[in-house]
């Protein structure tokens, strides 16, 4: 039987969805192509109908998590000014939610400790995913008038995925929380917003 386009990009779309799981769970090594293959519903012999190779699959796999963050961040920020729109996105990252969600959030705490492990195509992906959180979050702070605005926004992407990365391998609830606090509150200073808005 011949399918439409549209049909092999839905079933494409399947199996991205599984092997994000996949790795949201294990990491990268956690993607098997016969087991993601059998969660989506497909046999295992139709792999090759949609990708090259198991690295052609990490790189879409990686690069959907990419869209899911950015699609994230537009959710949270819909309609808010800059400065709630802010405060908004950096509550969210550094919440307990977010630290132990398995299956939805930002992917670069996750990825930033294999990234260096896997292919350059790979890490060009996961590199463009740094990118489009820094651009998402400098427009923000350009929008408020703070000068510099890249460079501050590119050292608030490394202390929120550093610091989310950290608070997720901390056995200690109680410090990871803390952590996670300290580091919210000195990202927000950097950005020169109040944690909380204020009601004077």
């Amino acid at each position: 039987m011949r399918y439409d386009s549209e049909h092999k990009e839905r079933v494409r779309e399947r199996v991205l969805i599984e092997a994000a799981k996949a790795v949201r769970v294990e990491g990268t090594h956690g993607i098997g192509v016969a087991s993601v293959m059998a969660r989506a519903g497909l046999t295992h012999g139709t792999f090759y109908a949609h990708f090259a190779s198991k690295d052609d699959l990490v790189v879409a796999t990686i690069s959907r998590m990419a869209d899911e963050a950015r699609g994230r961040f537009a959710v949270l920020t819909k309609g808010l000014p800059p400065l709630e729109a802010l405060r908004a996105y950096v509550t969210f990252y550094f919440s307990a939610k977010h630290r132990d969600s398995k299956t939805e959030g930002c992917p670069l705490p996750l990825l930033a400790n294999e990234a260096p492990k896997l292919g350059r195509v790979t890490r060009e992906r996961f590199g463009h995913g740094v990118s489009a959180l820094r651009s998402a979050l400098a427009a923000q702070l350009e929008a408020l008038g703070l000068s510099d605005a890249e460079g501050v926004a590119s050292s608030v992407v490394a202390e929120m995925v550093g610091a989310m990365a950290l608070a997720r391998a901390m056995a200690d609830r109680e410090e990871s929380a803390q952590l996670l606090a300290r580091s919210r509150a000195a990202v927000f200073a950097r950005m020169g917003i109040e944690e909380t808005p204020s009601h004077e």
